[in-house]
């Protein structure tokens, strides 16, 4: 299914239409990822219901989308792209009023799995549309857009979900979707290209499913719930059970498959494994300064929600200006440059956090926070591109659904690493003292500098391999 082709003999520009409708379901399934749990708090008030039942809410959301993902691409790699991607926002858009109207914790709870399947649709096929839909000249700037809106929606969701809170209740957290899942809707039916493929005679890996969506709901499920219940409770243990087995499963099931889920030969590629890795390992250091710092920021500024806003803020901000950027180098120099400069950005800005103290440090923190949101948001394109530009076009859509996964599991990890770093350096250094606080924090963002470090000399090695394959690696001369 090809459609940068037709979309080209029409008009050379259309491309960016289809970007602009998928920049929209990427950023607001991005931002519900985030925007519900400062209202966790209230919602606990509205149901009179405990925190670890509260934590449903947000829980059942990540659950739905992480074990879809890659099912949902898989699925438009066989029927086609457009009207799931339409689908996805009608059932995003219905979720989210009856989210919003949830006259129960159930309901609401239950409300959420299905805004999680609509956000699944979206994001399975936007990497995957984009891909299909720009030129190769334009496809690293394309994907820059999408990564940027899909970034600054996973960074604002906290910052616009204090502010909503401040003026209305937390129903609009959920109502707020509803217009721009509409316009969504709207414009995928106006832009979209239509699907020039007929639907093949491929068997859906249904066995293969079945062994997949419980796997990954258990690994999201310990990476959110080990630190708060504990790595060797009962169920967190049946989890790792339940993981290792079905994996094994899964993957012995799709090394037996003509036509498998997900075509493990794709990992036998350097340019894919090493661009999941890389976009993991860059979502676990955006994720670990993003759940660090509002406890910095409340613990030791004692700062109200409001103002600790206006400082996560520098994060969005930075990818904001960085991704469009990036793209472009990535489509005119290849995408090793602006990959080691986007590291480079995000090693110096988590280091420059490691020295933040009780009193004096404000420039210091937005320079950080500003730093390492701009360096991740500049190694996005270039590594997104670069991966989608060399699969094959009938795998477009498991293997940008691949890419989200690894950006789910990546956030998972960042908010594991951070929680873990933090505790075991207050350990370290004693509780209930603001000094002791500072180091903790101090010593937690020097690990997710390390991190970044090593993500940093992992992408500087690849270059130079890919360079002495190719004589001079250039995106340009990437073969589809």
């Amino acid at each position: 299914m090809d459609y940068s082709s037709s979309i080209t003999k029409e008009k050379p520009n259309d491309h960016w239409y289809v970007v602009a409708t998928v920049c929209i379901g990427a950023f607001v399934a991005a931002l519900d990822a985030s925007i519900i749990n400062i209202a966790l708090p209230s919602l606990q008030q509205q149901f009179h219901s405990q925190m670890d039942e509260i934590e449903w809410v947000s829980l059942s959301y990540l659950l739905s989308l992480a074990s879809l993902i890659l099912i949902f691409g898989r699925l438009a790699d066989i029927i086609g792209r457009r009207w799931l991607y339409i689908i996805g926002f009608g059932i995003f858009s219905l979720s989210s009023l009856l989210c919003g109207f949830a006259p129960s914790l159930f309901i609401l709870i239950i409300s959420r799995v299905f805004q999680g399947m609509g956000a699944a649709l979206l994001q399975a096929n936007s990497v995957s549309i984009i891909t299909s839909a720009a030129p190769k000249e334009d496809l690293g700037k394309a994907i820059g857009f999408q990564a940027s809106a899909q970034g600054i929606g996973l960074s604002l969701g906290p910052v616009v979900g204090g502010t909503l809170l401040s003026f209305v209740n937390w129903k609009w957290l959920f109502f707020i979707n509803l217009p721009v899942g509409i316009i969504g809707m709207i414009l995928g039916v106006l832009f979209l290209p239509k699907d020039s493929m007929k639907i093949n005679k491929i068997n859906f890996d249904v066995l293969g499913s079945v062994f997949l969506i419980p796997s990954l709901i258990t690994v999201i499920y310990i990476l959110n719930m080990g630190l708060k219940i504990g790595w060797g409770s009962p169920l967190i243990v049946a989890c790792y059970f339940i993981s290792v087995l079905t994996s094994i499963l899964f993957y012995r099931t799709e090394r037996k498959k003509s036509q498998p889920l997900v075509d493990l030969t794709l990992f036998k590629h350097s340019y894919f494994t090493i661009g999941n890795v890389t976009s993991m390992m860059s979502f676990i250091i955006m994720y670990a300064v993003l759940l660090l710092t509002p406890y910095y920021l409340d613990h030791v500024k004692h700062l109200p929600v409001f103002q600790a806003g206006f400082f996560i803020m520098f994060v969005p901000i930075g990818m904001t200006i960085s991704t469009p950027i990036s793209g472009m180098m990535s489509d005119r120099l290849g995408p090793g440059l602006p990959s080691i400069l986007g590291l480079a950005f995000a090693t110096i800005g988590t280091l420059l956090l490691s020295f933040i103290g009780s009193t004096g440090t404000n420039i210091l923190m937005c320079l950080g926070l500003f730093l390492a949101g701009a360096g991740i948001g500049m190694i996005t394109p270039p590594n997104n591109s670069n991966v989608m530009g060399k699969v094959p076009k009938n795998a477009l859509g498991v293997s940008g659904g691949i890419l989200n996964m690894s950006r789910t599991l990546g956030m998972g990890l960042g908010v594991t690493l951070g929680g873990l770093s933090y505790q075991f350096f207050l350990s370290v250094f004693g509780h209930n003292q603001v000094n002791s606080m500072i180091y903790a924090f101090r010593s937690s963002y020097f690990v997710i500098a390390i991190l970044s470090f090593i993500t940093f000399l992992i992408t500087v090695n690849n270059h130079k391999k890919e360079q002495k394959k190719a004589g001079g690696y250039h995106s340009k001369g990437i073969e589809a």
